[in-house]
C-alpha cells in the first residue's frame, strides 16, 4: 500500500508545530512528507509561554523578553534571587506560529488541512487518520488532539485558569530585568492563587492572575482581582489595558497515555501525551524535550513511541503526590510553595520542577514541605494501579 504521507501530525498547536519544526530543521527527516491538520487554523496570538531554560534553545529567536532575576512573594517569604544557570523566557504564540509557519512554507513537501478529525487506527501495520472529508495513511500520526484523552473529573483533575493583562503605562513604573513567579499574598478563598508579574519594559507588563481549583471563575472576578491588585499592589492607577488572554490548563492524576489504543504507529504528544507537568502545569519546555526525543529515535529509524525511563517515572512520582495533596486539601498550595521557598534556594527549587535535580537537592526538597500530608499522598500514589481510561 501506496502511503499518502510520511508522518501526519494531528493537531497544530504548540506540540504539534513544534514536531514539525524540528524534523524541517533535521537535514535527515526534512524531506519527509508531511501532513498537517486540525480543524481550525492556529495564527493568532491566544496565549503566552513562559519557562526556564538552560542557554539558547531553538526559539531563541522570538523570545520576547527574558529575566535573570526573579521574586517570590507570600504572607510570610519575601525573595528576590538571581538565576545562575536558568534565564526565565517569555514566547508569544503569534511569533511561534510565524516562526514555524514560515519556515515550513519553503517545504513542498509539507501539507496543511483544516479537517474535523474523527479517529485514528492502525490497518495493515500503516497508520490511518480519518476525517470529516476522508481518510490519509501514513507511517506514523502524531496526536495531539483530545480525542483520546483519558476522562478527567473533580476527583482527579485541577484546573490551571488564568487571566492575563498586558497593560502600559504613561510613566516608567517597572523594572523590566526583575520578573515576580508567584506573588501569593492574595485571597486564597478559591483555591491555590497567585500573581505573576512580568515588566518587558519599564512602561509594559504581563500581569497574570492564576488559580489551580476545580472549576473557572466568572470572567468578570479575574477582572476585578487585576485592577484590584495592579491599583493596591503595584500603585498603578493610571495604565492602558493593550490585550486580554485566558487560559485553562488540565492538571490531572488520570494517566495519560503514550500511545493511541495501545498502537506504537499513533504517539500522543503535548498535553494529550501527558507532557503538561501535573503539578505546575508548565507545558512548553516538557514538550520540547519529548519532540526532540521523538526526531532523534525517527532518525534512528527506532519507533517514536518513547517509555518513560525510571528517573522520568519518579518525577511523575512527584508531580502526582503534590497534586494528590492539593486535590485532597491536605495542605493549601500557598503553604507548600512558601515551605518551599524558604527552606531552599530558589534555582534548585526550578532545577527539581525541570526534573534535572540531583538526589540530594531532591531530598532536601521533599523534607521541606508539611511531611505527613505528602507521605500519605505519596503512599497512595505509589500504589495506585488505576489505567488511563480513553474516551472512544
Amino acid at each position: 500500500m501506496k502511503l499518502d504521507y510520511d508522518y501526519i501530525i494531528a493537531g497544530s498547536g504548540l506540540a504539534g508545530l513544534s514536531l514539525l519544526h524540528r524534523l524541517l530543521l533535521d537535514k535527515d527527516l526534512q524531506s519527509k512528507r508531511v501532513l498537517v491538520i486540525d480543524k481550525v487554523e492556529k495564527m493568532d496570538n491566544d496565549r503566552t509561554w513562559c519557562f526556564w531554560e538552560k542557554g539558547a534553545g531553538i526559539f531563541e529567536p522570538i523570545v520576547h523578553h527574558h529575566w535573570e532575576t526573579l521574586q517570590f512573594f507570600s504572607p510570610d517569604v519575601s525573595k528576590t534571587f538571581e538565576l545562575k544557570k536558568y534565564k526565565y523566557k517569555m514566547i508569544q504564540a503569534g511569533d511561534f506560529y510565524s516562526l514555524v509557519l514560515g519556515h515550513a512554507s519553503s517545504f513542498e513537501n509539507v501539507t496543511f488541512k483544516t479537517e474535523a478529525i474523527l479517529d485514528m487506527k492502525v490497518k495493515d501495520g500503516n497508520a490511518i487518520l480519518e476525517t470529516e472529508k476522508g481518510q490519509y495513511s501514513g507511517q506514523y500520526i502524531f496526536n495531539s488532539t483530545g480525542l483520546f484523552n483519558p476522562e478527567m473529573n473533580t476527583q482527579n483533575t485541577l484546573l490551571q485558569h488564568f487571566m492575563g493583562w498586558f497593560i502600559q503605562t504613561d510613566s516608567p513604573v517597572f523594572n523590566e530585568k526583575i520578573g515576580t513567579l508567584m506573588d501569593f499574598r492574595l485571597e486564597q478563598a478559591n483555591g491555590t492563587t497567585f500573581m505573576y508579574v512580568l515588566p518587558t519594559s519599564n512602561t509594559k507588563a504581563l500581569i497574570e492572575y492564576t488559580l489551580f481549583s476545580e472549576s473557572t471563575l466568572d470572567k468578570e472576578d479575574y477582572q476585578m482581582a487585576l485592577k484590584e491588585y495592579i491599583e493596591k499592589e503595584l500603585k498603578i492607577k493610571h495604565y492602558e489595558l493593550t490585550h486580554e488572554e485566558f487560559g485553562v490548563i488540565p492538571m490531572s492524576l488520570a494517566k495519560f497515555s503514550a500511545t493511541v489504543k495501545e498502537e506504537h504507529r499513533i504517539v500522543n504528544i503535548g498535553t494529550a501525551g501527558g507532557f503538561t507537568k501535573a503539578s505546575t502545569g508548565y507545558t512548553f519546555q516538557f514538550v520540547q524535550k519529548h519532540v526532540s526525543q521523538i526526531v532523534n529515535e525517527l532518525k534512528l529509524n527506532q519507533s517514536p513511541a518513547i517509555s518513560l525511563t525510571w528517573k522520568d517515572s519518579i518525577y511523575a512520582w512527584y508531580d502526582r503526590t503534590l497534586l494528590d495533596v492539593l486535590l485532597s486539601k491536605k495542605a493549601t498550595g500557598r503553604a507548600i510553595f512558601s515551605s518551599l521557598f524558604k527552606k531552599n534556594s530558589p534555582e534548585k527549587i526550578l532545577s527539581f520542577l525541570d526534573n534535572d535535580s540531583n538526589f540530594w537537592d531532591e531530598f532536601k526538597i521533599r523534607n521541606s514541605v508539611p511531611l505527613l500530608a505528602f507521605m500519605s499522598s505519596g503512599m497512595r500514589q505509589l500504589f495506585s494501579k488505576k489505567k488511563a481510561q480513553p474516551k472512544n
